[in-house]
Formats: C-alpha cells, sequence, structure tokens
C-alpha cells in the first residue's frame, strides 16, 4: 500500500477515533469539545436516536412470526443464534450477519456478538454498572498471575465520577470495599420477595447483601442529561428508547460532539488499517474502505483512538503492518491478540417461595437485583482465585396458562385471573483469568464479505473457571434454601468465552514493553500518538459489567491526549 499525501490537506484532522460505540462516542466527545477537529469513522450505517429505532414502541402482536426469525432469516446468524438472546424480528436491524463476517473457532468455542452501525453496542447493552475497586487493580500481581496494571483505583476514581455523572446511573450505596459506591440517582424498587431476601441474607450471612442493580437509566432528571427523559419501565431497552431512558452514545456522547461543531462522522467506514510512518516513527493516519462501494480512501491526523471494540480494534492492529511492525502495530511484545477474557456466566440457582400470592408489581422494570462479590474478600479464600458476583431477581408467573387448550367457562376465567408463582433466579458472573494461550489471530485465506481478513480464536476456559462455576452454582443454592425458598434447582448451562459480550484483553495496559502493548494512559508503548481505550486494554477481567471501566479509561486518555498535544509531545 503507498500513501498517497496530497489528500492530506483535504482530509486532514486533529484527530481520528476509531468506532463509535460506548467509547468511541466518549472520545468523540472529549477530543471534539476540546477543540480538535475529529473525523468518527463507524464501519457500520448510520443511527440517528429515535428517528432510526424501528420497533422501539411495536406491541407483540405487530412483530411478525411471534418474534422468532423465520427459517429462510437463520441460516445468516448460526453462530449468534446458539446465544439464544440476540437475534429476533424486533432486533434483527442492529445485527452483524454472519456470513457476512464469518469467523472459525480452532479450539473451544467462541460467541462473537456484533452490532456494527452508529452507536454500536451502546444501543444494545444490559446497563449494569460497577466500579472496580483495589482488589481487582492488584489482583494479578498479589496472585502472579498475568502482569500487573499500570494503575489503581485512585488514578481512575474521578473518572468514574465524570462519567456517571454525565451519563446517569441509578443505584443504592452499600459501603462495600469490594464495590466502591459512586454518584447515584435514586435506586429502583426491590419488590416484595427481594426486600425479604434481602433482610434475610444480611442476618444469616455478615458478607453478603443484595442490592438494586446499579443502571445506566435516568429516575431523576435533577440534571438535565442533554433533555433524555426518565425511563419509563418499558423493559424495551434494547430496541432503543424514544425517551433516553438509558445511555447511549447516539442520545449523548455523539449529539454532543456534533453540537461542539468540531466532529465529522463518517458512517459505512471500515478502518482496513493504521497508516505507520518509518520516517516519523508515528501513526499518520487510518486507510479506509467503504462498505457500500469498497473504495479506499486515507484519512490523516495528529492522534488517532483506536475503539472499535476488543476483537475488532486488534483486527485492525494486527492487520497494521510496516517494516517497524511486521507483526502489527505495537506488537513488538507479542501480546496483541493474547490474553482474551470475558465473564463467564450462565450458572447458578433458581428456586420458587411460598405466600406473597396476594402481591404483584407494575411496569417493566428495566433490570432486577445485584448481589455483589463475597468469595476471596478479605480472609475469605478458596480453592480458586478471584470471585463472582449474582444477577438476577424475583418475579412471578404470568397469565399464559389460561390459553390451554382445555379450561372453558369458570375455569376458563379464574385461570386468567390468577398469576403464577413467585420464582427468584440468582445468575452467576464469574471473571476470567487471563491466560495467553488464549487468542484470536487473522486469517488471511478466508476473507469477510469486504475483502478483510477473517478472525480465528483459540479460547477456553480453564480448571479456575471451573471450580468457580461449581460454587457459584451451590453457594446460589445454600442462600436460596436458606432463605425459606423451596424446590431449589441448581443450573450450569453451556457457556464459550464471548457469550457474555464483555469480551476484553487482547492489547493489554502494562508497564513494560516487553510484556504488553499498552501503557498506563493507553497509548501503545511504540506508537504514543495511538491510544486504545475499548476492551482490547484490560488486564484483567474483574466480575463485573466492564462499560463505565472503558468509559473512564477512555475520557482519561483522551484528557491526557489533548494536554499532550497542546505541549507538543504527539
Amino acid at each position: 500500500m503507498t500513501t498517497n499525501f496530497n489528500f492530506q490537506n483535504e482530509n486532514k484532522f486533529d484527530a481520528i477515533v476509531i468506532g463509535s460505540g460506548m467509547s468511541g462516542g466518549i472520545a468523540a466527545k472529549e477530543l471534539s469539545q476540546s477543540g480538535l477537529k475529529t473525523l468518527v469513522l463507524e464501519r457500520g450505517r448510520d443511527v440517528k436516536h429515535i428517528k432510526d429505532y424501528p420497533t422501539m414502541n411495536k406491541a407483540p402482536w405487530e412483530l411478525p412470526y411471534a418474534d422468532q426469525l423465520a427459517a429462510r432469516e437463520r441460516k445468516d446468524y448460526d453462530k449468534q443464534l446458539r446465544t439464544g438472546y440476540t437475534v429476533k424480528q424486533s432486533t434483527k436491524h442492529w445485527w452483524i450477519k454472519d456470513t457476512d463476517q464469518p469467523y472459525h473457532e480452532v479450539k473451544g468455542g467462541f460467541d462473537w456478538i456484533r452490532g456494527y452501525h452508529v452507536g454500536g453496542r451502546s444501543l444494545l447493552w444490559g446497563r449494569h454498572v460497577y466500579r472496580w475497586s483495589d482488589l481487582d487493580f492488584e489482583a494479578n500481581l498479589k496472585e502472579g498471575i498475568g502482569i500487573d496494571w499500570p494503575i489503581r483505583y485512585k488514578d481512575i476514581e474521578k473518572w468514574y465520577d465524570y462519567i456517571e455523572t454525565y451519563i446517569g446511573i441509578c443505584g443504592r450505596k452499600e459501603g462495600l470495599s469490594q464495590l466502591p459506591d459512586g454518584k447515584f440517582l435514586p435506586p429502583f424498587e426491590l419488590n416484595c420477595v427481594e426486600k425479604d431476601f434481602r433482610k434475610n441474607l444480611k442476618e444469616k450471612y455478615n458478607d453478603r447483601i443484595l442490592t438494586s442493580g446499579r443502571l445506566a437509566n435516568i429516575t431523576a432528571n435533577e440534571n438535565n442529561f442533554n433533555g433524555r427523559g426518565k425511563c419509563q419501565s418499558r423493559n424495551l431497552c434494547i430496541r432503543g428508547c424514544p425517551f433516553g431512558g438509558y445511555y447511549s452514545s447516539n442520545s449523548g456522547s455523539l449529539p454532543d460532539a456534533m453540537n461542539s461543531g468540531n466532529m465529522t462522522l463518517r458512517p459505512y467506514s471500515i478502518v482496513h488499517s493504521i497508516i505507520y510512518d518509518e520516517k516519523e516513527r508515528k501513526a499518520i493516519g487510518v486507510l479506509v474502505r467503504d462498505s457500500e462501494t469498497l473504495e479506499e480512501i486515507e484519512y490523516f491526523s495528529k492522534i488517532i483512538f483506536v475503539c472499535a471494540s476488543t476483537i475488532n480494534s486488534t483486527s485492525i492492529m494486527l492487520n497494521s503492518k510496516s517494516k517497524r511492525f511486521p507483526n502489527g502495530l505495537g506488537n513488538d511484545s507479542g501480546e496483541l491478540g493474547h490474553n482474551i477474557m470475558d465473564h463467564h456466566f450462565l450458572v447458578g440457582a433458581r428456586a420458587k417461595i411460598d405466600g406473597y400470592e396476594d402481591r404483584y408489581y407494575t411496569k417493566g422494570r428495566p433490570s432486577g437485583t445485584y448481589l455483589p462479590r463475597f468469595r476471596n474478600v478479605g480472609k475469605n479464600k478458596m480453592n480458586f482465585l478471584r470471585g463472582y458476583g449474582y444477577q438476577g431477581g424475583a418475579s412471578r408467573g404470568n397469565w399464559s396458562s389460561s390459553s390451554e387448550a382445555y379450561l372453558a367457562g369458570e375455569d376458563l376465567i379464574k385461570n386468567a385471573v390468577k398469576p403464577g408463582e413467585w420464582t427468584m433466579n440468582l445468575l452467576g458472573f464469574g471473571e476470567v483469568l487471563p491466560y495467553h494461550e488464549n487468542k484470536m489471530y487473522l486469517n488471511y485465506s478466508i476473507v469477510d464479505k469486504w475483502g478483510l481478513p477473517t478472525v480465528n480464536f483459540e479460547t477456553e476456559i480453564k480448571e479456575n473457571e471451573k471450580l468457580m462455576r461449581k460454587d457459584m452454582a451451590d453457594s446460589a443454592a445454600e442462600m436460596l434454601e436458606e432463605c425459606g425458598f423451596k424446590d431449589v434447582q441448581k443450573y450450569d448451562n453451556r457457556y464459550a468465552l464471548g457469550l457474555g459480550i464483555h469480551e476484553m484483553g487482547t492489547a493489554r495496559m502494562g508497564k513494560d514493553p516487553k510484556n504488553s502493548v499498552l501503557n498506563r494512559w493507553n497509548q501503545i508503548h511504540t506508537c504514543k500518538n495511538v491510544f486504545v481505550t475499548d476492551g482490547s486494554c484490560m488486564t484483567s477481567s474483574s466480575c463485573v459489567n466492564p462499560s463505565i471501566t472503558y468509559m473512564a479509561l477512555t475520557a482519561r486518555a483522551a484528557n491526557f491526549a489533548i494536554n499532550e498535544l497542546k505541549k507538543g509531545n504527539l
């Protein structure tokens, strides 16, 4: 590839952001609001807030095939359909077809959930947000696992404050060292069964507490939040919220960036590679392939933020080869593509409980409860490293049994007005350790719809995660039984890495360029004007939902980059 420098003046910006999702949106906002002319490149189509949410208000009976894919459509989503919770009639416009971007599982399995459009998975996320603590940042060093993080909680604390205040987080302060409190809006209320479970749990255990899920859903409009409205508890978040009740790039950071007058957004722009100048010893731009025309275009900038999501960001870096970096941009350590992590889940217990027949609840609360990590905290040591938390909650069965064909007359009426039993579910989310052999790499012999190399995966959970999964199921069952539930059933369902949709690692942060890709500011060690701030940068995985940590790291890195540019260091 030969760089045509004649286009530099026409296609030149101060900053380029690759990706428009959770991290890319924050990077776009911070950089453009600082006065930098910023180009945001999104490989998928444009999605405008409200205007482009086609199923946001559709009732169940307005969706064809009972909201399921038709048989002729299923062939395009072979891998993503096996996850059980993505592609439906109401959401199929969000998901990439597996046939457009195939990948190969060389060892183990990997469930790669992809949504290519402006806003990315910020439109689709589960919205749980939990801060890391020093328990997480220090674990690798203390246990001799992987490498040490180059930062600690104090380095990112004010950026958690900043992001929480900006996007709006509801939750309850609990004073836990392993799960720091934040800047919270009022929490969603626990229902009657959950309230009693919280009370009983507190009485029977001194290390466990049930709390409301901490969510990026607005419950009070005290800060205006860019004109976004309060959550209406419709529980249709994944379709796009016309009220802006939950945070997404589309309703928050991208409009802010656009209003600065400094952002240019270009959809349908797949970044092929980052252009490295051997003479300047830094990146000078990116090569883009238009996803509709396949035309190749070069864009140039002083700094580049790589926020395309873990697998795609690392694919871009691996594909960015030069004389200086024959194995991929910044890959002197050989760690690029390695250390893939996720959160292993689909294990826990569920049960029924007597009583509460005279009580129900209203509205569709957008999420449930959270039971924070209690294993390997303090002196509580187990036969495995790290820990897990539980999401879930209590609910009451619906009236679907009234459709049974044999019911008629008074029996039908009685059945139709009587809800089902109360049940409680504790669904574990556990930490996956960083294993060098869990990796991705490019396959140049098989290309995707756009002529780009596909990805090969070699990933599996190991003995530590398997021991943890047994305890996740056993502990859930024990707590439910101790607190008076009946018919307790443990479960441990199919899990493969990626299924938690929290893929991370592959371009980890570290102190030493010999064993890491990025430094403490998310800069590539050996190419200082390129910053990687999505899940790729993570050095370990904790057991909590990671998106707010990505956003906090992005804001921190952007602030650093802006100051370094002003000093002439980039």
